[in-house]
């Protein structure tokens, strides 16, 4: 008979659940094994767990299949929480394979034994196999609920023993979850609050396709309402993909573009709030006596919402676009702005770009809409250090499609593991490390508390200049051909180079 590690690899491979992003010890060694005794499975070894989590995210956006992500006992999968708060808040489908001390030996209170029950339950779905004649029910279970119910990280915490136990090998059929349909009097009534003046169709944390921009274009054009979206995750973007407007990240000015809103319609989540709270700032970004309508919740298919919608209001899909500058190469200086027309001008066709960053990437905003059609990923949970994790996950998941990762330098500094990551895995992405030397963003908050003089601790909270990180040394310490851009010219000769050569790059702008 098989192990119970084989048993489950063996099950999530028949459901299609064959990448594995790891960062194993000494309670996951039987999985470890197991690896290479069921066909099929790729193992990725990842440096910081926070890797693993923010690698399986991405690869899931891209494949449409969950990968999953080992971890070390509950000390090694704390390592990973940011990255799975920003997978929950992306509903992104995860499967956390978490070892656990053997069952004999829990009652002795190890050194590293703890309460990861406390902690995957904040991650999302969890349960503890309590035997291998359980793991291959429970890692079904474990795929259904992170793929179901608007989807997420799940975990299982396998104890050691169980991993290496003979298991039965039944292994039950694996369907992933699909959203619930919304039905036609919720779309009629939508509807017909679409075709009231001060409508608005707000996208909340929808996967943005082609198909649903243009759907979204066409109920817009149909019915004069304003479109939005909020907290998008994952879309395309580029020529020939309707363009939908931002809400934007400063309360201010989110407040501004809803001001005249009189009914939101919103679709796949509730109504836009501000990232925190801010004194005599509300909350909700929506005008206070303006309807709230929710026509489709996370758990159910967008999608499908938004095809019988542009029907009722009849309409069709639509591809306009908003005015948007057409990404010329540009020369002279090297700023975010013409940073971010550089890589809107040199996007390779159906590349993938990753994005991390505020301040750094107004450029990128401007500019990416007239770039060849493109998937794009961004971290919308807000939690720091997700953006290279995402450029691991979408890398191997889009076997072969370039990756462009336009990453900020603090945020970067996380997880900049997954530079070495990047070279083992022979992945095609180009980082584009934007290095400031500051955390900008907090420099504009720092502004907005009133501080607009800040004293000497507050400004060097802010600043990334004292000692100045060489990122060019760092890549190339990791194993990745590395270059540093000055002016426009030179990145945009170095980006030319580093997107048509196979490989990894890492392309320092000093802005």
């Amino acid at each position: 008979m098989p192990t119970g590690a084989e048993v489950m690899f063996s099950t999530a491979a028949s459901g299609g659940v064959d990448v594995c992003f790891a960062n194993p010890g000494t309670t996951e060694m039987p999985m470890v094994a197991a690896l290479d005794r069921v066909k099929g499975m790729r193992a990725v070894l990842c440096l910081f767990e926070g890797l693993c989590s923010g690698a399986a995210d991405g690869y899931q956006r891209v494949a449409g299949v969950p990968a999953m992500a080992m971890f070390h006992l509950g000390p090694g999968f704390a390592n990973s929480l940011a990255n799975q708060h920003n997978a929950r808040r992306a509903h992104t489908p995860v499967l956390n394979l978490i070892g656990d001390q053997t069952r004999s030996h829990l009652a002795w209170d190890a050194p590293l034994t703890s309460d990861i029950e406390k902690l995957t339950r904040w991650a999302g779905w969890h349960r503890y196999v309590q035997s291998p004649n359980d793991i291959a029910a429970d890692t079904v279970a474990a795929i259904l609920a992170a793929t179901s119910g608007g989807g997420g990280p799940a975990s299982l915490v396998i104890p050691a023993d169980v991993t290496w136990e003979q298991a039965p090998e039944d292994i039950p059929p694996l369907e992933f979850g699909r959203g619930s349909l919304v039905g036609p009097d919720r779309i009629d009534e939508a509807a017909a609050a679409l075709m009231t003046p001060g409508a608005a169709l707000i996208l909340n944390g929808v996967d943005i396709t082609a198909d649903v921009a243009a759907d979204a274009a066409g109920i817009a054009g149909a019915t004069g309402c304003a479109l939005f979206q909020y907290r998008t995750s994952t879309g395309d973007v580029g020529t020939g993909v309707a363009r939908i407007a931002d809400i934007p990240y400063f309360p201010e000015q989110a407040a501004a573009v809803l001001t005249n809103v009189t009914t939101a319609v919103l679709v796949g989540g509730p109504e836009p709030t501000t990232f925190f709270g801010y004194e005599d700032v509300p909350s909700r970004t929506l005008p206070p006596h303006a309807r709230r309508l929710e026509l489709a919740t996370v758990s159910d298919d967008a999608a499908t919402c938004l095809a019988d919608l542009v029907a009722a209001v009849g309409g069709s899909q639509e591809t306009w676009s908003a005015p948007s500058p057409v990404p010329e190469i540009p020369s002279g200086e090297l700023t975010a702005m013409t940073l971010g027309q550089a890589v809107a001008a040199l996007l390779p066709e159906n590349a993938i770009v990753v994005q991390e960053g505020v301040t750094s990437s107004v450029g990128l905003r401007a500019f990416i809409g007239g770039a060849l059609r493109h998937r794009s990923l961004s971290v919308v949970g807000g939690a720091i250090g997700g953006g290279l994790p995402l450029a691991v996950g979408a890398a191997i998941a889009g076997a072969g499609r370039p990756v462009v990762a336009f990453q900020a330098d603090g945020s970067s500094m996380y997880t900049i593991q997954s530079l070495w990551t990047m070279v083992r895995e022979s992945l095609d992405v180009t980082v584009v490390l934007c290095n400031n030397q500051r955390y900008a963003i907090l420099q504009v908050e720092l502004a907005r508390a009133g501080i607009e003089v800040p004293g000497p601790i507050a400004e060097s909270l802010t600043r990334l200049d004292d000692p100045a990180i060489d990122f060019r040394t760092v890549a190339t310490g990791l194993g990745m051909q590395a270059s540093r851009a000055t002016t426009a010219a030179e990145f945009v000769s170095q980006m030319q180079i580093a997107t048509s050569e196979p490989g990894p790059h890492l392309i320092e702008a000093m802005l």
